[in-house]
């Protein structure tokens, strides 16, 4: 598998990830164990966790499979802090808790350092340089290598990725930013595609094939194994089931059928392949599920195809994104 730098660092990932969002809940042990031999000997580097998964589950499972499977310095290990199990406050980004949240992690993992450690979201009760000067611990301690956020708005990252670069030397460089984007979510470029290429973050891609529904699973009804069938992640999927993702997805299944491959490849390839993406991250349940994703390392979309799938996905971006004067 083909790697590359994350953002303007000198951190090189494989180009697809693997997530383990449903690890130590939907997805056991042994299954866990297949999928991440499988990814390694395949040359994926990238594995992405975080310390909310499972309640922490899911890096404790990774941190066993890494002892008894796949060497440390073979995996790129990315993981999260600053989610809480609060419904009054999700998340908690002061310097405080996200420290200790880090050593935490570093327990259940097994290890002493991750490669990417990620704040998982924006905090407004938190003052930004706080929760930066968090990173710039991890990294100065050598418990984190580099450093990245995830879910952060435009003007979130713009404000995060200047602060740290205004004083170079002294701060950590924000490595990459965690954001869903597929075909069927390209909100990203509105705002934060623009902010990263332009401060030379490096995009990971969540969801890259529209929580599942890119495959094509859901065309005609909703296989009863599926996560839309699934009683605690049905409301993931659910948001694209509608009218437009439908007429997406079709569009995607002609593609694949012109090029005799699947609707998931052509999705998979299509976000890969985007400007500013570092990689995107794939959360696959079975080994099948994984092969059929890493067999997409061979596939490049002819540039028609391209422009036909940003044609029938393309968001509605008005004022002020484009020239208003035309408006």
């Amino acid at each position: 598998m083909k790697h590359r730098h994350v953002g303007r660092t000198g951190l090189r990932v494989s180009r697809i990830g693997l997530g383990t969002l449903t690890w130590a809940r939907d997805t056991g042990e042994r299954e866990a164990a297949d999928l991440l031999k499988a990814f390694w000997e395949a040359g994926g580097t990238l594995v992405d966790t975080a310390d909310v998964y499972a309640d922490g589950g899911a890096e404790y499972l990774l941190g066993r499979l890494v002892q008894d499977l796949v060497p440390r310095r073979d995996l790129v290990i990315a993981t999260k802090a600053g989610g809480v199990p609060d419904p009054e406050r999700r998340f908690d980004c002061s310097r405080g808790h996200l420290l200790a949240a880090l050593d935490a992690s570093l327990e259940r993992l097994g290890t002493d350092y991750v490669d990417l450690w990620q704040v998982h979201a924006y905090d407004p009760f938190t003052p930004l340089e706080e929760t930066l000067q968090a990173l710039d611990t991890a990294v100065a301690s050598g418990r984190a290598r580099y450093a990245g956020v995830a879910g952060f708005c435009g003007w979130q990252l713009a404000k995060a990725a200047a602060w740290q670069l205004a004083a170079p030397g002294a701060r950590t460089r924000l490595a990459g930013v965690q954001m869903e984007y597929s075909l069927l979510q390209r909100g990203v470029e509105r705002e934060v595609l623009p902010a990263a290429l332009d401060l030379e973050v490096g995009l990971l891609a969540s969801s890259p094939l529209g929580r599942g529904v890119l495959t094509g699973k859901y065309r005609h009804s909703t296989p009863p194994d599926s996560r839309g069938a699934s009683e605690h992640l049905a409301p993931f999927v659910e948001p694209y089931l509608d009218d437009a993702a439908a007429r997406i997805v079709d569009a995607v299944a002609t593609a694949a059928d012109g090029l005799a491959v699947t609707p998931l490849q052509v999705a998979l390839a299509w976000v890969r392949d985007r400007p500013g993406v570092a990689a995107p991250v794939i959360g696959p349940r079975t080994s099948r599920q994984l092969g059929e994703a890493l067999s997409v390392e061979g596939l490049t979309l002819p540039d028609e195809i391209c422009r036909a799938l940003d044609d029938v996905s393309a968001p509605v971006h008005r004022y002020p994104d484009h020239d208003w004067s035309t408006l």
